[in-house]
């Protein structure tokens, strides 16, 4: 099966005004946007959802922590490219970064408790070990941090699997950031 990449004249009506406010964000559409928009319930949802993710109270850098876990725990190629970017405009450090995308325990102790627990709430459906719940408030988390990563698997387990449903490809703008698993 062929998924369309939408372009915004090309998209449902009722996904064009998010693509328009996601293409201004960018700088230009990206390919995962276009193929979403096939269903504009989908893009919404996403889009929604991330929004408040990005309003939580974890910092940028440990919100993007949280993401490369999950979405290299599930393999999107895309998804690990575009938050390697983004870390990068974040100036988290390249061994940081270099770790994430290898998928290996970081240096720094409080990310690496963050990613350990967000590790085990995607592989127990939510269900974290008391060990790992006392890592993760010995690095300074609390219990809406916990939360926040519920969210962060909600929102980025949409964007990975519809990434990797429709074989979305690797835009351009994100060639010197590409991974495989």
């Amino acid at each position: 099966m062929t998924f369309p990449i939408h372009t915004i004249d090309s998209a449902p009506e009722r996904a064009r005004r998010r693509m328009g406010a996601i293409e201004g964000a960018f700088g230009y559409l990206p390919a995962g946007v276009g193929l979403m928009a096939t269903s504009p319930e989908v893009l919404d949802a996403f889009s929604a959802a991330n929004a408040q993710f990005e309003r939580a109270t974890l910092d940028p850098v440990s919100r993007e922590v949280a993401v490369m876990t999950i979405v290299a725990r599930y393999e999107c190629h895309l998804c690990v490219a575009m938050h390697s970017a983004r870390l990068e405009r974040l100036d988290a450090p390249q061994a940081l970064i270099a770790a994430l995308r290898e998928r290996r325990p970081l240096d720094d102790e409080r990310y690496e408790a963050l990613r350990t627990f967000t590790l085990a709430a995607i592989d127990g459906r939510g269900v974290v070990d008391e060990a790992t719940f006392a890592q993760f408030w010995r690095a300074g988390y609390d219990e809406q941090n916990a939360l926040e990563i519920v969210l962060a698997i909600g929102v980025y387990t949409i964007s990975a699997f519809a990434n990797r449903m429709t074989g979305a490809p690797l835009d351009e703008q994100l060639a010197s950031y590409a991974w495989t698993a």
